[in-house]
C-alpha cells in the first residue's frame, strides 16, 4: 500500500487510494472483484438517515446537509427534534465493507415531501431498503412503506429509537404499521456502528431470501 502511495507521489498523479482510509483487500489485488451492492436507507425527516449512514461508512460519507431556515418552518415539523439545524436536501453517500469482499454502497435519501421526486433515482439498481421509524411518529415512515412496496423492493423496518422516547418492541411496530411477517423488523440505535451493521446484514439476507432463484 506505502508503494502504491509513494508511486503515484513520485509521478505526480494523485494516488487512487486515500491514506487516511482504511485499505480493504480489493483495493489492491488487482485479480480480485468485489460484489458491489447498492442499499438505500430512507424514511421521514430527522428520523436517523444520515446518522446511519456516517456510523458505518468507512469512508468520508458525502453528505448534502443545508442549514434549515425560517422558510421551511411551515412545512418541517421539529416538534420531536428541536435540536435539529440542517437538512439533507440530495442524498447522503456511504461505503462499507463486509465480508472482506462483499461491498455495501448506502445512499440515504431525503425525507422532506418536496424532495421525493428524486427517490426514483436513488433507488434505481438497489438491492433493498432500509425504512428507519421513530416511534413518537411512526406516521412518517408511511410514504417510505408504500413507496417500497409500490415498486417491489425488498425492504426491512428499523425502529431508531431516541433518548427520552417511549420504548416500544419489534412486534408492536410491526402490529402498528401493518407489517407483513416475512418482512423484518428490529430495534437499533442509529448512532451504534455494531447496531447500524445488523441492521444492513438483515436487509442483505432478506433481499437474498426474496430475489428469485
Amino acid at each position: 500500500m506505502d508503494s502504491v502511495v509513494s508511486d503515484a507521489a513520485a509521478s505526480g498523479v494523485p494516488p487512487l487510494v486515500d491514506p487516511d482510509e482504511p485499505v480493504q483487500p480489493w483495493q489492491t489485488d488487482r485479480t480480485r472483484a468485489p460484489v458491489a451492492t447498492k442499499i438505500v436507507v430512507a424514511g421521514g425527516f430527522g428520523v436517523g438517515k444520515t446518522t446511519l449512514v456516517t456510523a458505518v461508512s468507512e469512508i468520508t460519507p458525502l453528505q448534502t446537509e443545508a442549514l434549515m431556515t425560517e422558510a421551511s418552518e411551515e412545512t418541517d415539523d421539529l416538534t420531536a427534534t428541536p435540536g435539529k439545524l440542517t437538512t439533507t436536501v440530495a442524498m447522503d453517500f456511504g461505503r462499507i465493507t463486509l465480508d472482506d469482499d462483499l461491498v455495501l454502497y448506502l445512499f440515504g435519501t431525503p425525507g422532506q415531501q418536496r424532495f421525493w421526486f428524486m427517490w426514483d433515482d436513488l433507488v434505481r439498481g438497489a438491492i433493498g431498503a432500509v425504512v428507519l421509524a421513530d416511534t413518537r411518529r411512526l406516521k412518517d415512515c408511511f410514504p417510505a412503506l408504500d413507496y417500497f412496496e409500490s415498486c417491489g423492493l425488498p425492504y426491512v423496518v428499523a425502529v431508531n429509537h431516541f433518548d427520552g422516547s417511549e420504548v416500544f418492541g419489534a412486534e408492536d411496530v410491526r402490529e402498528a404499521l401493518t407489517i407483513p411477517a416475512h418482512i423484518p423488523v428490529m430495534i437499533m440505535d442509529a448512532r451504534r456502528r455494531i447496531s447500524a451493521i445488523e441492521t444492513l446484514l438483515s436487509l442483505v439476507g432478506h433481499a437474498l431470501d426474496e430475489t428469485p432463484e
